[in-house]
């Protein structure tokens, strides 16, 4: 294991068991499942470490949407939630650009670069990223995010106070997170090119 991987580990065990305990203190049963689940992939990752050589890139947004996505349900602005700031009003009708979209953007473009690095040993004898795989990429990164949305629709079942959202909010999320997939590629195609 790498100095890296262990000062990552060391965050990420950081902020889940500080925005765990304050979940728990809140009653928000709905970001406790969260912390499960934030700290099951985690595990994931922690376990396939000497299997799949992840990107320097890749560990740190997953670490920085992580503790993103803690302080999204556990930091408070005024009468409400990080989650639901209006960060730049970009629209009239539309509730855009909110933290939330920015969150979603930016996680499943780690998960995008998540997915090119396990495609990666495969890939070694190519110079460039071919149309075909960029488009297998960016769909896998909507794939986590429609994973997600399933997770969301499961917390708000088992929860029924969840502040999900609802249609607007899902469409919303689903559209960020193509935008975080679609700037992922563009990454990793610089990266490729260097």
């Amino acid at each position: 294991m790498k100095k890296e991987h262990i000062i990552l580990g060391v965050i990420n065990a950081g902020y889940l068991a500080v925005f765990g305990w304050r979940f728990i203190c809140l009653r928000n049963f709905e970001f406790v499942i969260y912390v499960g689940v934030v700290l099951a992939a985690l595990v994931w990752i922690g376990l396939t470490l000497k299997r799949v050589d992840y990107s320097s890139s890749t560990l740190i947004g997953l670490t920085l949407w992580g503790l993103m996505h803690m302080a999204g349900g556990g930091v408070f602005i005024g009468d409400g939630r990080l989650y639901d700031v209006m960060l730049i009003p970009l629209s009239t009708s539309l509730p855009i650009l909110r933290y939330d979209q920015v969150v979603h953007a930016w996680g499943f473009g780690v998960c995008s670069l998540l997915c090119y690095d396990l495609l990666r040993p495969q890939l070694s004898n190519l110079d460039r990223i071919p149309f075909s795989l960029g488009l297998v990429l960016v769909m896998a990164g909507l794939g986590f995010g429609a994973f997600n949305e399933i997770l969301e629709f499961i917390v708000m079942c088992a929860v029924p106070k969840a502040g999900v959202g609802g249609y607007m909010n899902t469409s919303l999320d689903l559209c960020s997170n193509m935008i975080g997939a679609l700037l992922a590629l563009v990454w990793i195609r610089m990266r490729k090119a260097e």
